[in-house]
């Protein structure tokens, strides 16, 4: 093993492009799996149930993925704090793809009766624990390496792997579904996407491979105050900032998952429209997500990330009756604006979020204390979300509760916002121009 010298701009982009393709990939799984809950799981997995059943079902085991994914955080989180960023982050992002390409070979219930649905939610498990994992490492590492005094955009890098792989599923999804037909996805077409995330693995390995150690964790086992238990230490010291970082996340989660996810169901189910013409505007959206997110990450750093994230709720609550408003016009093309002004409203809150929940936590117990606080939200506001959508509109027949649910959600936020103490400073105020970098 010999020790090649990189110079700092060198560590920054690696540490950068590394976290970029690593949610990517993490996310293309995780938002393939929403798309199938949404188009064809029910009928394969769940047959033989109403309609509206099988559409709980499905996105029950969606949410299963979201509780997996506060334990990802923890486990992961606590080896990220103890040996470092890069090398956990390797074993996230295997732990991922090896769920996700499992769920392509699963027979469905047709083949092998119950025991397809029981293996569905065990995958959906795996999947979870990996990107739960996944987010803050990635953060930090790009967070840690970037210019302190430009941490918003920093830390909006690694978010745009959210728009990227939403770009990269829904397109492969678009594609296989267009050559396959409708009968064609539903009956094997489906399982293509899934199974072309053995290619991505290989990609992201190789990039994460010759990535830097983050400056500031490296300072922190320098010190020696590398923390032997730290989510014991995280819960006993920053309890406080772990729970207000998920009820911070709760204007952005739920509204977020009603916005890609359930919104496929509700046009398709409720509206009938067609489901090509939504995914083409989801891709719209996402392309145009490459752009804000890290726009409003660099504002966050200009204006205060409180504030650009304050007027992000305020927006997502104004826009929650005409979001709905404009899709119930079945309109191709003011149903496209509804899709794309919702994305760009979440921006407002995802470019600035990852700094501002990261800097709340101390950096030795960074990884973990922003891990649990971000995926809590998951499995109290993201994952519930689309069943609390579709129950509502069972119940009430119309959008108008859903509207209702979104503009509570805000509120929570908002409150949330206020109470979250002020960011901490970073242990490592300087780093040094060279580091070493085993080869």
């Amino acid at each position: 093993m010999t020790v090649q010298q990189v110079t700092r701009e060198q560590a920054v982009r690696r540490a950068t492009v590394a976290s970029v393709v690593g949610t990517t990939i993490e996310w293309y799984d995780f938002f393939l799996y929403g798309t199938a809950a949404a188009l064809v799981f029910p009928q394969l997995f769940f047959p033989g149930q109403s309609a509206f059943a099988g559409i709980l079902a499905a996105f029950g085991t969606q949410f299963v993925g979201f509780v997996a994914r506060l334990v990802g955080a923890a486990i992961f989180g606590h080896f990220g704090d103890r040996i470092g960023r890069k090398t956990t982050l390797m074993a996230t992002l295997f732990l991922m793809a090896f769920g996700t390409v499992l769920i392509g070979l699963l027979p469905t219930y047709q083949s092998i009766g119950v025991a397809a649905p029981v293996l569905l939610v065990l995958l959906r498990i795996i999947q979870g624990v990996g990107v739960g994992g996944e987010w803050g490492g990635s953060v930090l590492l790009s967070m840690e390496w970037g210019n302190q005094k430009r941490r918003g955009l920093s830390a909006s890098w690694p978010q745009m792997g959210v728009p990227l792989g939403l770009v990269l599923s829904t397109g492969v999804v678009r594609l296989t579904s267009g050559v396959t037909g409708t009968e064609g996805f539903a009956a094997f077409g489906w399982r293509i996407p899934f199974i072309l995330s053995i290619v991505l693995i290989g990609v992201g390995m190789f990039v994460r491979l010759r990535v830097v150690e983050s400056p500031e964790f490296e300072a922190v086992r320098t010190s020696n105050k590398v923390i032997k238990n730290p989510i014991l230490e995280v819960i006993k010291r920053q309890p406080k900032q772990i729970i207000l970082s998920a009820l911070l996340r709760t204007s952005e989660q739920a509204p977020f998952y009603l916005f890609i996810t359930f919104v496929l169901t509700y046009a398709v189910k409720h509206l009938k429209l067609n489901s090509n013409s939504i995914l083409d505007d989801t891709l719209i959206a996402a392309a145009l997500g490459l752009i804000s997110i890290p726009v409003f990450g660099r504002l966050s750093d200009r204006f205060g990330r409180r504030r650009v994230y304050g007027i992000g709720i305020v927006m997502t609550a104004l826009f929650a009756f005409p979001y709905f408003g404009l899709l119930n016009t079945g309109n191709a093309l003011l149903v496209g604006i509804a899709v794309v002004v919702s994305l760009v409203i979440h921006d407002m809150q995802y470019g600035p979020q990852a700094a501002l929940i990261a800097e709340s936590f101390d950096p030795e117990i960074r990884y973990t204390g922003a891990g649990m606080g971000y995926q809590l939200a998951s499995v109290v506001a993201g994952g519930p979300a689309p069943l609390i959508a579709a129950a509502l509109l069972e119940h009430y027949g119309d959008s108008t509760a859903i509207s209702i649910y979104i503009v509570i959600c805000t509120v929570v936020s908002m409150a949330a916002l206020i109470l979250l103490p002020r960011a901490v400073q970073a242990l490592a105020a300087t780093t040094p121009k060279a580091v070493g970098n085993p080869a």
